[in-house]
């Protein structure tokens, strides 16, 4: 038994949440009989364009692609309806309100009206109008309205409205051809809480006429049997592009997010597919860059990827402006980009310099952050939908580098490691960071475990790199240091100087002078709150 006062809607209290197939919700016996019924549903089936049945019975949508070629000619062809004003008529609730919503193409009207005799003159002379549409045909139901309304809104609301039509016994409802087969399946889903579709076609073509007649139980449902379906790039898309109305939002988001988790597993690593990702639309790219697991170098490639795309599929600087500002500027991770592609932000013309502006102000704040108090901006946003402060698993760690001029060209480099990163170079891996640059030059720092010099035992090792160019010959002061317990200020451990040409790298084997297992242990002296605090200094050479 329902609660006295609960929401006869309300999705929590839903009378079948796993569908159950028992006697206590199942009504099937009584679709279409009059001995069970107390209304007749009068369905008038109107012509529009030829079309493609999606029921998988012989029709030639038996496809995604197909599907959504069709619903795309079916919004081109859509039709104009309009009704005489001395004629009471019931729109489906909320549709002005809905500028520009897809399901205007297949807008629906009801018609309250006494049994006649004269249906057929009634329904030419009623005030309809569809554009050189003719009726094909009529189908006559009996039907329940108490099942119904127990199952919709949009039904409920018809027939507890109060008026005298809301008392007649005929109602008159005008489709489409090609939402017949859908809507014949929504209605027998509200009496036996099943579907005979099992096609992805067939399902999405109920599911639009669920979400239409506000039935969120079958609106689950089809996104649970959609779920269930080998998902495919195609079909991952289309689900993300389903019209965006408050009820499917709600009834499809376990569809909707699981096409979103495949379209980021599939293309995390987007080099691999550049070809393919470069060709995917806005909704896809959403999809994949809101991952944190994204296999990119650094965030500055993120950033240069997404121009690249943008560029490609919004042509026109204004538009182009609008979509990196208000859709894919949030997944961009700017705390974790270079300063030196900071500042190529704040001169880029794909961006609004307002907008700009304030991405790289929030970036450099950050930066300038503690890093505890980094940690808890980014846990405050593990939990929402909104990820900038949260880092990816880049193939390049993010670095923080001061840079100075005077007295000499010298930069200070910070490196971070999580002691989890650290386990995972055993027994001889090695991470790098991301580039920095002094004097005009490109260098890097590479963390590894090796064996010692005498090859004895494994230890952890830090290297000073120059990126490759040409023969160019650089020499340079350096130092390593670390933070380290009890005081936990850096210290030095190495200190050097090395003329470098291109692609040519040096450091110490054994930082610490510590095996691996005495660098890695829960007494570490190095691990602070789980992070490895490493600092190199490097300074021009005169």
């Amino acid at each position: 038994m329902r609660e006295m006062g609960s929401d006869l809607f309300d999705p929590r209290s839903e009378m079948e949440p796993q569908f159950s197939q028992s006697s206590d919700g199942n009504f099937g016996f009584a679709f279409n009989d009059s001995n069970f019924s107390d209304r007749v549903l009068r369905i008038e089936v109107v012509g529009g364009p030829s079309e493609c049945r999606s029921d998988g019975e012989g029709g030639c949508c038996t496809s995604i692609a197909d599907w959504a070629r069709l619903r795309k000619r079916r919004r081109e062809d859509a039709l104009d309806i309009t009704v005489c004003p001395e004629e009471q008529i019931l729109n489906e609730p909320d549709m002005d309100d809905c500028d520009g919503c897809e399901n205007l193409d297949d807008a629906v009207a009801m018609v309250e009206e006494s049994p006649s005799g004269d249906e057929a003159a009634s329904s030419n002379d009623s005030g309809w109008s569809m554009d050189s549409s003719t009726v094909l045909k009529i189908k006559t139901l009996h039907i329940s309205s108490p099942i119904l309304a127990a199952k919709s809104p949009f039904f409920y609301k018809l027939f507890s409205n109060g008026m005298r039509e809301s008392e007649q016994r005929h109602v008159t409802l005008r489709i489409n051809a090609s939402e017949e087969a859908a809507l014949m399946e929504l209605l027998n889903f509200m009496y036996s809480t099943t579907l005979s579709a099992n096609t992805a076609p067939a399902l999405l073509d109920v599911l639009m006429a669920a979400d239409k007649f506000e039935v969120a139980s079958c609106m689950r449902y089809c996104s649970r049997l959609l779920r269930n379906l080998p998902m495919t790039p195609d079909s991952a898309l289309l689900y993300l592009e389903l019209p965006s109305s408050v009820l499917m939002g709600e009834a499809v988001q376990p569809l909707t997010d699981a096409a979103k988790q495949y379209l980021a597993a599939r293309y995390k690593d987007i080099n691999r597919y550049q070809e393919e990702v470069m060709g995917l639309p806005l909704a896809g790219i959403e999809a994949i860059l809101s991952c944190d697991d994204l296999q990119v170098a650094s965030e500055d490639a993120v950033y240069d990827f997404i121009l690249r795309w943008a560029r490609g599929q919004y042509p026109v600087l204004e538009e182009r402006r609008e979509v990196l500002g208000s859709r894919l500027a949030r997944y961009i991770r700017f705390p974790y980009m270079s300063c030196r592609k900071l500042k190529k932000v704040l001169s880029c013309n794909d961006f609004d310099h307002e907008v700009a502006s304030k991405l790289v102000l929030e970036a450099l704040f950050f930066k300038a952050e503690a890093p505890h108090r980094q940690r808890t901006l980014a846990a405050e946003e593990c939990t929402t939908s909104n990820r900038r402060f949260v880092e990816r698993a880049y193939k390049y760690r993010p670095v923080k580098v001061v840079e100075f001029e005077l007295p000499r060209q010298q930069c200070v480099v910070y490196l971070d490691l999580k002691k989890e990163e650290c386990t995972n170079l055993f027994p001889s891996g090695r991470v790098y960071s991301q580039a920095f640059h002094l004097g005009g030059q490109g260098f890097f720092l590479s963390a590894h475990c090796n064996m010692d010099q005498q090859s004895s035992f494994h230890c952890f090792g830090l290297f000073l790199g120059m990126q490759e160019k040409g023969s160019v010959t650089f020499a340079v002061d350096y130092e390593f240091a670390a933070r380290s317990k009890p005081t936990e200020e850096y210290m030095s451990k190495y200190k050097g100087n090395y003329t470098f040409t291109g692609g040519k790298a040096v450091g110490y084997r054994n930082l610490f002078a510590i095996p691996w297992t005495n660098f890695m242990a829960e007494d570490s002296h190095y691990f602070i709150n789980g992070i490895l605090h490493l600092r190199a200094e490097l300074t021009i050479r005169n």
